[in-house]
């Protein structure tokens, strides 16, 4: 019996190295890993660069109050924040807890409670974000749920007459992540964003998923109309260490001020030593130039498959969602077993969400795996 709680359904495959693109369990058997801690390993696993950087520290110092000047922590918020209206940030160990923050943060800014998000959303799974999450399947049995969180429909117009001078912030994905992988409309952001602005309502974008990199640019908003007061990222910031971060603007630190807010491993100098090298690898313009490409190549070699059990590939970057005509469980078993992990998005939705160092062969080696299965499937 295990003595842990079981709040995770498991595969029974337990990874114990790996390198680049692949991962080995302890049988031995090597799998082509597009899942990546799910968007977390966005250098690989172990890339030497990080690794190299980390171990430097390990030799120094692992943990230090942020009582005291943290010079690593500056050179992380200036990559975050270089070239942007965005100015200031706060770290944190994860991205629920960078959420906590933003909502703190816009409670106490605007002096407001309404805050709108979107149906299909995902915020995490503190109680607060719960609530914030547009999922009611996250929320059941754990009773009443933070009040003054509104769900409105994703990509709809009519929806966005919701926000009036009663509203706090809006709250959005660029790209909903686990909610299926959905894409919102740039005509439609456009139009969030003037309603907003009509109001002098904030803009919180979660880039938890979606930002370091995965869509092509260091953040998903930066391929939109959008201006937002607020991001929060973590995943991908670290290549595996724990860390998380709220991003805003110069207003902001006039509202969170000593004593409004705290962390006690937040930006910690291994984790802020992993993110300083993680950036340097991932936002130089020529490396986000081939995630573009790739994720291009990616979709228009998966998009030849519709008409298997594909209905439709979709995404930005490496950051892909394949939308199936059948429930994907049994085809993530099956595609573990010859050697890919993938991860769902939803019940009939794959993501994909590989190295963004992953190279053509291994895109090519996915895609051969992805389609032998889908064959196998309609053969049945």
């Amino acid at each position: 019996m295990s003595a842990l709680l079981p709040t995770y359904q498991r595969h029974d495959i337990e990874l114990v190295e790996g390198t680049g693109s692949f991962v080995t369990d302890t049988k031995g058997q090597r799998y082509l890993d597009f899942m990546m801690g799910i968007a977390v390993c966005n250098t690989g696993h172990r890339h030497p660069y990080v690794q190299h950087a980390v171990e430097e520290q390990l030799q120094k110092l692992w943990h230090t109050s942020n009582l005291f000047i943290s010079s690593k922590q500056e050179r992380v918020a200036e990559l975050l924040t270089k070239g942007s209206h965005l100015s200031h940030v706060f770290f944190c160990n994860s991205g629920a807890e960078a959420n906590e923050g933003a909502f703190k943060l816009i409670r106490k800014w605007t002096q407001k409670t309404e805050i709108l998000t979107f149906s299909q959303s995902f915020h995490g799974r503190t109680f607060a974000m719960m609530a914030a999450t547009g999922q009611d399947k996250i929320k059941a049995g754990f009773g009443e749920m933070v009040p003054d969180f509104k769900h409105l429909m994703f990509n709809d117009f009519k929806s966005l007459e919701r926000i009036t001078e009663q509203t706090a912030a809006v709250w959005l994905e660029v790209i909903q992540g686990e909610g299926g992988v959905i894409l919102a409309d740039n005509d439609w952001l456009q139009a969030l964003m003037a309603q907003a602005k009509k109001y002098d309502v904030k803009i919180v974008i979660d880039e938890v998923q979606t930002g370091i990199g995965r869509t092509g640019s260091r953040y998903a908003f930066e391929q939109t109309p959008l201006q937002p007061d607020i991001i929060t990222v973590a995943k991908g910031l670290a290549s595996g260490f724990p860390v998380g971060a709220i991003i805003t603007t110069p207003v902001a630190a006039t509202v969170f001020t000593p004593g409004t807010h705290g962390s006690t491993f937040g930006g910690n100098p291994l984790a802020m030593t992993a993110a300083e090298a993680t950036l340097e690898l991932l936002l130089p313009d020529e490396q986000m130039q081939q995630v573009q490409q790739k994720g291009m190549y990616l979709m228009e070699q998966l998009s030849e498959l519709k008409g298997t059990m594909i209905r439709e590939v979709r995404g930005r970057g490496l950051m892909v969602g394949i939308e199936c005509r059948q429930a994907v469980a049994p085809l993530i078993q099956a595609l573990q077993q010859i050697g890919l992990l993938v991860v769902s998005a939803g019940p009939n939705v794959l993501r994909l969400l590989p190295s963004l160092f992953v190279t053509e062969s291994e895109l090519d080696l996915a895609i051969e795996k992805i389609k032998s299965v889908c064959q196998q499937e309609v053969m049945m």
